[in-house]
């Protein structure tokens, strides 16, 4: 049993076997570029910004008993253990603030407190928050002016707010300049420092008119004079024995009114709709009640405020109101100080339908009141909700005191709120503005290939012609004639069949005709949409390069009116092919590995960075392989959308993108919502309501930009995230357009796990480069073709 046991213990292991651990070396390099060097480094430089600042502020209280002790003993004061110094930051905080305020710039140091903490931020955060190539620019200006500035100001004080070079400088412009000379000049320094580093912003201030000035300027149309509640001495006027109406006249040029309000307790009803304009009456049987701009409302409690009454209502306030301030025993002839004010007269216009009689609720009669009683200054403001507009009618009999109120209605046409004048003088919003230093890209940027110009071989052609008529005439095929359109990579043989030949017999004979040209592969379309002929393609033996910058370049892709132009390359007949992202509108391109989709997102990117600004356009790029966009990172700051937080524009993990696709949900949810409150169907009207300032951006409107998602490798995200990629990418494809996001999806797997039937649904523009298989072809052209591809 010891044996046994003795046989199984392992052996002793073998010394020359067993080998150090080798240790992690680590350069410097590494530790610099290690984001945590950056936030500690920054913490630091925060730390220092809050050193000097409580330094320089208790020297400014403290600078009596520090200052002799740290000049006397300079930096000895270190080694000297009985100092005691009244500074809060102590011994370091007194002769730190000391060279640099009393040796140095005066107050003016506390803007190196500023470097730092820019300086701090940027690293901690690890990214621009501020600009500290601007901030240094302020600070290497502002210290040396400050410093004269304060010195120059505070000759007399017993401390120099100036400090050493400061007190310097200033004896130097006081010699050349003089005392006055100096102070305009530093007058003016400081001025133009301020404007140039907070650029403010001055307004000529401007006083509104009373209400007699007012009165006093404004003249109605024919010399008329203004008939309103301020006129306390009566009008009189013949009236004869008819009736005689008033009425109420709303000129469509006049501003917009607010009533003076009358005491109760009813309160104003806002968006209301003006009185239409009634047909005029004779002149001699009539008078207007012009309405003028009062002056403007104030919080006082004996103000009057605005009547609002319902359609039951009105009547019964009208009257009360008359009946309490507007009646006389004995009156024959009759002016009654009524203004009649709309509240929106500005923002709604005067409606053009014919006014519709409606029988009141009761009959109206007022009750007299003694003669001797002065009638108040009142405005009263009759407004009408917003489901009808009225025009009030006034009879006066000349023998009768008693007043009959009739009320006209007319319903409400539909009239969109105009432009207020203001508004309406501004020019045009131009989104382009925000970014005005912007220059786009020049074609010199692109390479050139050669002359790009197609080469023929007349000799090729004929013996491709020939053989095709020989292998049709081998199988009793006839046609009528052939032709050849000579492309960059194919040549298109057209051919014309003769009468009673199957199409599909010709099509049947693919490869045979491809043995007998010798080709690496022939495409037949049968036949061609359009034409009444049947194509053959046939690649060309010597292909021509189709460069970016010929593209580019043409007439056709810088003339025209697509709103997202994209250049994807040449046709058969050498005519440049440019299509319009926003009408397709999502794309989705496919193909085997190294057959150029990469090729085709680059030229498809490139062609909106040539034709768009960074304000009308931003992507969300996703790239798995993490190589393949990385080269649009010099655009971050100007064309690439990202979540607030991310480091990365460029979305390389795959977990992240499910919030980036969520995020672009909300956004497309919010842009509907603006596009609903704004009266719009699609982001191209809305826009141009907003150039043209229709819209408020108080409410939240702005200008909206198109995004462009594009996704390098779909399979790889469905295989990681699966249903949570595909759930917001398919609410996107379906609803996303009228807003201007539009997806662009490569993928190198067309399966039909990876491209399921509700994402090729919402995806009806696709491009397929070469694929392995018919089965993929199918997949993502649903027909047959892409295998056969020159790749």
């Amino acid at each position: 049993m010891a044996n046994k046991l003795k046989s199984k213990t392992p052996p002793p292991p073998n010394p020359e076997e067993i080998k150090p651990e080798q240790e992690e070396t680590v350069t410097v390099e590494e530790v610099v570029k290690d984001e945590r060097t950056h936030k500690i480094a920054g913490a630091v430089c925060l730390l220092l910004a809050a050193f000097f600042f409580i330094a320089f502020a208790s020297y400014c209280g403290t600078w009596e008993d520090d200052q002799d002790k740290v000049h006397q003993l300079g930096v000895s004061i270190f080694a000297t253990d009985d100092v005691k110094v009244s500074n809060l930051l102590g011994v370091l905080g007194a002769y730190v603030a000391h060279q640099l305020m009393f040796n140095g710039f005066g107050v003016a140091s506390f803007l190196f407190c500023s470097v730092f903490f820019v300086l701090g931020v940027n690293m901690l955060f690890d990214r621009k928050v501020f600009s500290l190539l601007r901030n240094l620019k302020y600070v290497l200006i502002g210290l040396p002016l400050l410093s004269v500035a304060s010195a120059f100001f505070t000759t007399d004080w017993q401390f120099s707010l100036g400090g050493a070079v400061g007190e310097m400088l200033e004896a130097w412009l006081v010699k050349w300049l003089g005392k006055v000379g100096t102070g305009f000049l530093l007058v003016l320094a400081v001025f133009s420092y301020i404007i140039w580093r907070f650029n403010p912003t001055f307004k000529w201030p401007t006083f509104e008119r009373s209400p007699f000035e007012n009165d006093s300027l404004e003249t109605t149309p024919q010399g008329e004079t203004p008939f309103t509640a301020r006129d306390t001495t009566p009008v009189i006027t013949e009236t004869p024995t008819e009736e005689l109406p008033l009425q109420y006249e709303e000129k469509p040029e006049a501003p917009a009114i607010a009533g003076n309000k009358p005491k109760g307790n009813i309160q104003p009803l806002t968006n209301v709709p003006a009185a239409p304009e009634t047909t005029p009456a004779d002149p001699l049987t009539q008078f207007d009640i012009i309405e003028k701009e009062p002056p403007p409302a104030t919080n006082d409690a004996n103000q009057d405020i605005p009547l609002t009454v319902n359609n039951g209502a009105i009547v019964n306030t009208a009257l009360e109101i008359l009946e309490a301030h507007l009646a006389t025993p004995e009156v024959p002839e009759v002016a009654i100080p009524l203004e009649l004010n709309t509240q929106e007269a500005e923002l709604m216009p005067t409606p053009s339908v014919e006014p519709l009689v409606v029988e009141t609720p009761e009959e109206a009669v007022l009750e007299p009141i003694a003669a001797e009683e002065e009638v108040p200054k009142r405005n009263v403001a009759v407004i009408m909700p917003e489901q009808a507009a009225t025009t009030i009618t006034k009879t006066v009999a000349p023998a009768v005191s008693d007043f009959e109120l009739e009320i006209k209605a007319t319903p409400e046409t539909a009239a969109e709120p105009i432009t207020p004048q203001k508004v309406a003088q501004l020019p045009n919003y131009e989104p382009t503005l925000d970014l005005r230093d912007y220059k786009y890209p020049n074609t010199d940027l692109l390479e050139t290939h050669g002359s790009e110009k197609i080469v023929t071989d007349q000799g090729e052609l004929e013996e491709y012609k020939n053989q095709i008529i020989a292998t049709l005439k081998n199988y009793d095929i006839a046609i009528q004639r052939i032709s050849a359109t000579v492309g960059p990579t194919v040549t298109l043989y057209e051919i014309v069949p003769a009468p009673g030949v199957r199409i599909s017999r010709i099509k049947n004979l693919e490869d045979d005709i491809a043995l007998s040209l010798s080709a690496l592969g022939i495409r037949i379309i049968a036949p061609i949409p359009g034409k009444g002929t049947i194509g053959i393609e046939v690649p060309n033996v010597r292909k021509s390069v189709v460069s970016m910058r010929t593209l580019l370049s043409s007439d056709k892709f810088a003339n025209n009116s697509f709103s997202l132009p994209i250049a994807i390359g040449k046709r058969i007949d050498n005519e440049n092919f440019i299509v319009d992202l926003a009408t397709m509108p999502h794309l989705l391109m496919a193909g085997a590995t190294g057959q150029g989709k990469s090729v085709g997102l680059n030229a498809i990117l490139v062609s909106l960075l040539y034709k768009k600004h960074p304000s009308q356009l931003k992507f969300v790029l996703v790239d798995p392989k993490k190589v393949e966009l990385s080269l649009y990172r010099a655009i971050e700051n100007h064309f690439l959308a990202k979540l607030p937080g991310e480091e990365e524009a460029i979305i390389t993990d795959t977990k992240k993108v499910i919030n980036t696709l969520n995020a672009l949900c909300i956004e497309m949810d919010n842009r509907y919502d603006l596009l609903k409150d704004a009266g719009c169907r699609n982001i191209k009207e809305y826009n141009e309501k907003f150039v043209k300032r229709r819209l408020n951006p108080e409410k939240g409107h702005q200008f909206l930009p198109f995004i462009v998602l594009v996704v390098d490798e779909f399979a790889d995200l469905i295989m990681t995230a699966g249903k949570e990629v595909e759930m917001p990418i398919a609410r996107l494809a379906q609803l996303a357009r009228a807003v201007g996001i539009h997806l662009i999806i490569a993928t190198q797997r067309p399966s039909v796990n990876i491209i399921t039937g509700t994402i090729k649904a919402n995806f009806p523009a696709r491009i397929a480069f070469k694929v392995s298989s018919k089965i993929d072809s199918r997949t993502i052209l649903d027909a047959g073709g892409a295998e056969q591809l020159i790749g």
